[in-house]
């Protein structure tokens, strides 16, 4: 071989190489890519083991159970992102509703404005949240434990611990859940706007320098202190949304609805997504990725009949590796090798 084809020989070689490391580290750098992985196979291991796992009714049963899971999921990553976290989500979930109901049947409202009254409310709420935790100090981890059992008493007091039967059947009521699709629907709009604030505009840069370099980010004229309160506010916002979306698609108004299950559910999808507890880190894609593998996982397992422990076994696992997988990256980043 002459001189000039070794030397072409070595330089495909080369470029190969180099295209090989430039698309690993693209990998890398897209944590969405990593999980989507996983809920491909997770997709295919269940089609397998039972045919029904892509069944038209199941796929209907997969986007209604994922709703609530997904909408919270991505509330909280933006409140994770600058710092803080909402355990009060979860009630708040059952919040609106009941509110929505009493403003309904008590009130005399018009459901469109019954609905606004209950958003109000949990908007209240999430006002409170960020407001103790900014300005009194209080961590928001003791402050939203306090407000989750606060609601936990009210859903029940308002109701008198009974569930109560959603408003007749209307077109309103047919937009906001009733309708087959009408909650996916919903779901996939949330994420999609959520997305683009958090990736195109000066609220999801702030909310990123928020938490990642809060010190950096007062110095550089950021509102820490409006960062933080509103992503309070639309967490409990959005969970109170999709908690009025719910009761609908189950046509009751159940004040045991909302809980402690739902909201460390939703914490999980956002960690396994990629968002980092300590903030400055992570993409309302991914935790709606994140919603969806734990939705597959519940629903195939319950196809296959394997316990509910085994559920929560998995979970643990996948949470432990997905925070190892977050610190190796991160220490990838700082490495310059990612």
């Amino acid at each position: 071989m002459s001189e000039t084809t070794a030397r072409e020989a070595a330089g495909t070689g080369t470029q190969e190489r180099g295209f090989g490391a430039r698309l690993l580290g693209a990998l890398v750098r897209v944590r969405e890519v990593s999980i989507l992985i996983v809920l491909v196979g997770l997709a295919l291991y269940f089609q397998t083991a039972n045919p029904a796992f892509l069944s038209q009714q199941n796929i209907l049963s997969l986007a209604q159970f994922a709703v609530p899971y997904v909408v919270i999921a991505s509330a909280l990553c933006l409140l994770l992102i600058c710092g803080e976290i909402d355990l009060s989500v979860g009630q708040s979930f059952a919040f609106a509703p009941i509110v929505m109901y009493l403003a309904y049947d008590k009130l005399f409202l018009v459901l469109p404005l019954a609905v606004l009254v209950g958003l109000a409310a949990v908007a209240v709420v999430g006002l409170v949240n960020g407001l103790i935790t900014v300005y009194l100090g209080v961590s928001s981890l003791i402050t939203t434990l306090g407000m989750f059992f606060l609601l936990a008493g009210l859903n029940v007091t308002l109701t008198g611990g009974f569930p109560a039967t959603t408003p007749e059947t209307s077109s309103v009521t047919q937009a906001l859940g009733e309708s087959a699709w009408a909650g996916t629907i919903w779901a996939l709009i949330i994420v999609a706007v959520l997305q683009l604030v958090l990736s195109r505009t000066r609220w999801g840069l702030h909310t990123y320098a928020t938490g990642g370099n809060p010190l950096g980010a007062r110095e550089a004229g950021v509102s820490i202190a409006r960062i933080k309160i509103g992503n309070f506010i639309l967490c409990g916002v959005l969970g109170g949304f999709v908690g009025i979306i719910e009761s609908f698609r189950i046509n009751s108004i159940d004040p045991l609805l909302g809980g402690p299950d739902i909201v460390l559910l939703c914490i999980a999808s956002a960690v396994i997504g990629g968002t980092a507890l300590l903030g400055g880190v992570g993409t309302v894609t991914g935790a709606f990725l994140g919603a969806l593998v734990l939705t597959i996982l519940r629903n195939g397992f319950t196809l296959q009949g394997i316990s509910a422990y085994t559920f929560n076994i998995i979970l643990g696992v996948a949470i432990l590796i997905a925070m190892i997988l977050n610190v190796y990256v991160a220490r990838l980043r700082g490495a310059g090798r990612a």
